[in-house]
């Protein structure tokens, strides 16, 4: 979308209006967009399906906070999880794809972290929040770490999730 990071970049702006950006992007594209998250427990959707016509770009939402559902909804393989953790980069890229494969979405977000107060450990502090996006051809994750309490963390979390898909490299 040309000038959409410019914008994000230049002024604050609202979740509602970080998701009309989204949604503008998605539908003159003909995409649908899938949800997989855990930390968030469906803010993501619920901050895309607040939007009046989101049925015409939003195809579903996980919400798979437990290392079960990641695996019975999204095909999360149970090793990859005890092997790196669920707050990890090769499980987030794994929800992200799970997302697509399970939808009929061409474009999914996942979030997986550590929203706090507890459960962080030296490795992975509370406010870690590992990133993944998926699309036709390409896939990226990243991780960030946020301050503030639980709701600051999911908050920023749900901000970051929706900005990084209005600079989709499509």
């Amino acid at each position: 979308m040309p000038g959409a990071s410019t914008l994000l970049r230049n002024q604050e702006l609202s979740i509602q209006d970080i998701s009309g950006l989204v949604a503008n992007f998605l539908y003159k594209n003909h995409w649908m967009l899938a949800t997989a998250e855990s930390c968030t427990g469906g803010l993501i959707a619920a901050a895309c399906t607040d939007l009046a016509g989101s049925s015409n770009w939003f195809e579903r939402g996980f919400v798979t906070y437990s290392n079960a559902a990641k695996t019975e909804l999204l095909g999360v393989d149970t090793a990859l999880i005890e092997r790196h953790g669920a707050v990890s980069e090769p499980v987030v890229r794994a929800m992200a794809a799970g997302a697509l494969a399970h939808s009929h979405a061409q474009v999914a977000v996942a979030v997986t972290g550590v929203a706090g107060p507890s459960g962080g450990s030296p490795e992975k502090p509370v406010g870690t929040v590992w990133f993944g996006w998926a699309w036709p051809g390409g896939q990226h994750s990243e991780v960030c770490h946020f301050d503030g309490d639980r709701a600051a963390v999911r908050h920023a979390t749900v901000r970051h999730a929706l900005t990084w898909l209005t600079t989709l490299p499509v």
